[in-house]
């Protein structure tokens, strides 16, 4: 299912697991492009999503359970082979490093990555890590595997969720990397963004993507945001939360600017892990686009991984040497440029295609105003009129 309402119910084939999610109806959320909201110059993708990227797929189990439980698990897999044997370049960069980011060091240390990668709740990410692990050993070819790097990122739901409850488990994981497909990306309160808050208002996953002109190159890049992190919320450049008066009065039920932001960045385009790093880096610009200025507890990660088959890492080489071209330096300022962009648009849609939920507690989490907002968007003209420059 695609589209803004995250209300599902996944029975756990052969894993014998059922997950009910009960949400209240709610009228179709619309994504901040459709809204007139079209952040940059650069074009999207068909999808505008992370999985305009081709081979990249992405899946989420939303857990939905009482009054309590408000959380999930998303897997972005880089593309349908085993990864473990495939391995894909890669880099993180850190904007502020108060969250718990499992496998860094090692994708620091060789710039690969060789699992699916996992997002979900921040007492979780020991679930996260079992379920990648116990996937990548039952896949055939793994037979003699005995190290596994699994990556998994977090943001901390609790303001929602029963947290401590520790509901997320390893077949849950498992059932996100098998249910990951290409396509449309359902977003909002789904997945590892059930639970999460976004500037005071209810977040979750959002996507996006730029593609390049053929002249400069034609790469596209993706981007699927994780979004539980506060700030002063800006729209295209509209000061809304400014204007909706709660600026000076932190919102609530989280008055902490605090939080994190899981960002995945996936390219076509031939880079390294150190190009992908700085690629990387970049994203926290298209963050600060938006209002987040990374505060003290706030958990900024980016991951950022090329699909280009001639620069996968077999786990069994042929041969000693790897020859791979790769972009010049000079011709990477154009996917800077897209990350950017997709990352900054792909959080607005994490916003604008949430709803209102209910959660641990009684607490209420309000989806985003959105015809407050885009009535603040036309005073600044912030909405977009025309298409975007290809």
């Amino acid at each position: 299912m695609t589209g803004g309402i995250a209300c599902w119910c996944n029975i756990g084939l052969a894993l014998g697991l059922a997950i009910v999610a009960l949400c209240p109806q709610a009228p179709a959320q619309k994504r901040a492009r459709d809204l007139g909201i079209a952040p940059g110059v650069l074009a999207p993708g068909p999808l505008n999503a992370i999985t305009d990227v081709a081979g990249v797929a992405v899946g989420h189990v939303t857990l939905i359970e009482g009054d309590a439980v408000r959380t999930g698990v998303t897997a972005i897999l880089p593309h349908g082979g085993n990864i473990f044997q495939e391995k894909v370049p890669a880099a993180i960069f850190v904007g502020n490093g108060f969250g718990k980011l499992a496998g860094s060091t090692q994708v620091d240390e060789l710039g690969n990555i060789e699992t699916p990668i996992i997002l979900t709740n921040t007492l979780s990410v020991a679930e996260g890590i079992a379920g990648a692990v116990e996937y990548t050993l039952a896949q055939p070819g793994n037979e003699g595997v005995r190290s596994v790097n699994a990556v998994v990122g977090e943001t901390n739901d609790g303001s929602l969720n029963d947290i401590r409850g520790r509901h997320v488990t390893r077949e849950h994981v498992i059932q996100a990397i098998r249910s990951a497909r290409g396509g449309p990306v359902e977003e909002g309160a789904v997945g590892a963004g059930t639970g999460t808050v976004c500037y005071g208002f209810k977040g979750g996953i959002g996507t996006s993507s730029r593609r390049l002109s053929a002249q400069a190159g034609g790469y596209t890049v993706g981007v699927l945001v994780q979004s539980n992190f506060g700030g002063v919320l800006e729209i295209n450049g509209a000061p809304v939360q400014r204007e909706l008066g709660r600026a000076a009065r932190k919102p609530a039920p989280d008055p902490s600017p605090d939080g994190s932001c899981m960002i995945v960045i996936a390219t076509d385009a031939p880079l390294d892990a150190r190009n992908l790093r700085r690629l990387a880096a970049r994203a926290m610009m298209g963050l600060a686009k938006t209002g987040s200025y990374s505060s003290n507890g706030s958990g900024d990660y980016a991951i950022a991984f090329s699909t280009a088959a001639e620069c996968r890492i077999p786990m069994n080489p042929s041969g000693r040497t790897q020859t791979v071209a790769l972009l010049h330096n000079d011709s990477v300022s154009p996917l800077f440029q897209a990350v950017k962009e997709a990352t900054e648009e792909a959080v607005y849609n994490s916003l604008f295609m949430a709803r209102t939920i209910m959660g641990r507690g009684g607490r209420t989490v309000e989806a985003i105003p959105v015809e407050r907002v885009l009535e603040i968007c036309r005073k600044y003209n912030a909405l977009t009129e025309t298409p975007p420059v290809k």
